[in-house]
């Protein structure tokens, strides 16, 4: 049986343990979800193409991807993605229409979750 190590970067690392933080102190159990998800191995992290997020989500709201956003497909909503990573085509097309930003950005701008999709 093989010893489970998590992930080896240390930024992710302090991700992970800012959203158990913030879950507990706001009582938030989305942080704690995506806290579970980052804590996966990298081939089961979750990658989400645009035409997947323009599909499920609504104008004004928050697509959270605790992975990575890829550019595959059109996107035509005026909406906030925020993910761990997102390749260089997926964020041009998304700051045409809307927003791309880190997790730890919406983190502190939305402590409470409100408004928010999980992806993926």
């Amino acid at each position: 049986m093989v010893n489970r190590t998590g992930p080896s970067s240390l930024a992710l690392t302090n991700l992970i343990i800012d959203l158990r933080k913030l879950s507990n102190k706001e009582k938030v159990n989305l942080w704690k979800r995506v806290a579970f998800d980052l804590s996966k191995p990298n081939r089961q992290r979750r990658e989400v193409d645009l035409i997947r997020i323009n599909k499920f989500t609504r104008d004004g709201e928050v697509a959270l991807v605790p992975g990575k956003v890829l550019s595959n497909g059109e996107f035509s909503k005026k909406i906030t993605v925020a993910a761990l990573k997102f390749s260089d085509a997926a964020k041009s097309k998304i700051n045409a229409k809307g927003k791309a930003i880190t997790i730890k950005e919406l983190m502190t701008s939305n402590p409470k979750g409100k408004k928010v999709r999980i992806i993926g």
